[in-house]
């Protein structure tokens, strides 16, 4: 596919104007190599194959930043799940290979390393145990691990033995960095039907149908959708917004696609999949609420906010999904609500609420994410919570997750300030009326009957 001077001269416009980003480049890493029935050995190996892998990440991506003038926010990592690669060792404390993988983080300078992770939607063997135990130690002593686990899934139902048992680790997570704003919980996230080839954090992780290494790009844009929109009539129906941001989003991929196969090139890797999701920034004006305010909506979680979504969401998927060779990830519009300042606006208002995020769930690429609530919800809401977000996924066969921060000590009204990217996060009122039966029922959900495809 053919990128012409004038799609690259349009794409710098974006850039200077619209707050237009590669969000991520994600180097995708197969640690199967490293097991050893020795945490220690495991760690180490861990180290050597991450260093010497990305060792030209960053300098390879600040070289494309040079070059075409297009920013990219974050370089990655994304690893094997831990859980597999740590399933000969006989120690019940894994995280010495997450500081051995935040070491290497440092080492080769990315921001982020996922792949701490377990699937267990279906069961959990020992090292899946092991693993979520090592959640909560794990990333209060890291800065650049992320952790996720796989709770459900449209074939296999919801676990929620697991699921209980992360609200726990949530819970543990929040608390042991709390002096930090409980950014332990903001590193974390549970999954219904994740994805293998994520870029995006804190989900990430290299799936077992990958490559030994693979180059994943996640753009953004959300700035440039709501500039296009800005300069519609306001007599424009909803067809011709929905064209609007198609023709949009095929711009925006197509300058994803090109940084994706030149880093790929000299990198000397596969090329693999590229996310087209909005992802917003704290920064004002790159933000999907404001979006969704621009169709029409009065303010983000008010009345018609959700068939907005959807209709963003459905335009950017069929916008991009022309202008790249390999569409994957999540790719869509994610609606985290820390690091978007129209939500933080409409959360602090009270137009927007937990109960309305869920709703906007059903349409949106992802789930829950970035919420902070009172530091007292207790964990049988905090399962609720997650149980209803799974459900959603695995009825609608679609990738659910929740990212939800306990803010020990703060009530609604408060704020939780993370800085960077991940900017700041009002704390949220919750209903408080979960039942401890449900809770601890345990058990599986079964997969729904739409699972039977065969």
């Amino acid at each position: 596919m053919q990128i012409s001077p004038a799609e690259v001269a349009e794409t710098l416009a974006m850039v200077s104007q619209q707050n237009l980003d590669i969000r991520t480049i994600t180097l995708g890493l197969n640690l199967r190599g490293c097991t050893h029935e020795d945490v220690d050995t495991v760690a180490a190996k861990a180290y050597d194959r991450m260093a010497r892998a990305a060792e030209r990440l960053v300098p390879t991506a600040e070289q494309l930043e040079r070059e075409y003038g297009i920013p990219i926010v974050n370089k990655r990592i994304a690893v094997t799940p831990i859980a597999e690669v740590a399933a000969a060792t006989t120690a019940s404390d894994l995280s010495p290979i997450a500081r051995a993988m935040d070491r290497a983080a440092n080492a080769v300078g990315v921001d982020f390393v996922g792949g701490f992770s377990a699937l267990v939607q279906k069961g959990a063997s020992h090292a899946d145990e092991r693993l979520m135990s090592s959640i909560p130690e794990a990333l209060a002593t890291t800065d650049k691990v992320c952790a996720s686990v796989n709770l459900g899934s449209t074939r296999a139902g919801i676990n929620m033995d697991a699921a209980l048992r992360m609200a726990h680790v949530i819970r543990r997570c929040a608390e042991l960095t709390a002096d930090r704003d409980c950014i332990g919980a903001g590193k974390l996230v549970v999954f219904c039907n994740a994805v293998e080839d994520n870029p995006f954090m804190a989900g990430a992780f290299h799936g077992s149908g990958e490559a030994d290494e693979v180059i994943n790009v996640g753009v953004s844009g959300p700035g440039v959708v709501r500039a296009v929109l800005a300069d519609l009539p306001e007599d424009a129906n909803l067809t011709q917004v929905a064209e609007a941001i198609k023709a949009t989003a095929f711009k925006i991929t197509r300058a994803g696609e090109l940084m994706a196969r030149e880093a790929a090139q000299r990198l000397g890797y596969a090329q693999g999949i590229l996310d087209l999701s909005l992802a917003p920034t704290p920064a004002e004006g790159d933000s999907v609420a404001q979006i969704l305010e621009a169709i029409g909506v009065g303010t983000c979680g008010g009345p018609g906010t959700t068939a907005a979504l959807a209709l963003l969401n459905d335009a950017v998927k069929k916008g991009g999904v022309m202008a790249s060779s390999s569409v994957g990830g999540l790719s869509g519009a994610f609606i985290p609500v820390s690091e978007d300042a129209g939500m933080i606006r409409a959360a602090e208002c009270g137009a927007l609420s937990l109960e309305k995020l869920e709703a906007m769930t059903c349409v949106c690429s992802v789930g829950l994410d970035m919420i902070a609530v009172p530091g007292d919800t207790s964990v049988e809401t905090l399962l609720g919570i997650i149980a209803d977000e799974c459900a959603i996924g695995m009825i609608n066969n679609k990738t659910t997750a929740v990212r939800i921060i306990p803010a020990i000590g703060k009530q609604p009204g408060e704020r939780l300030n993370f800085g960077g990217l991940l900017g700041y996060a009002p704390v949220m009122p919750v209903n408080a009326h979960a039942g401890s039966v449900f809770a601890r029922r345990g058990g599986r959900i079964p997969a729904p009957l739409n699972s039977l495809k065969n």
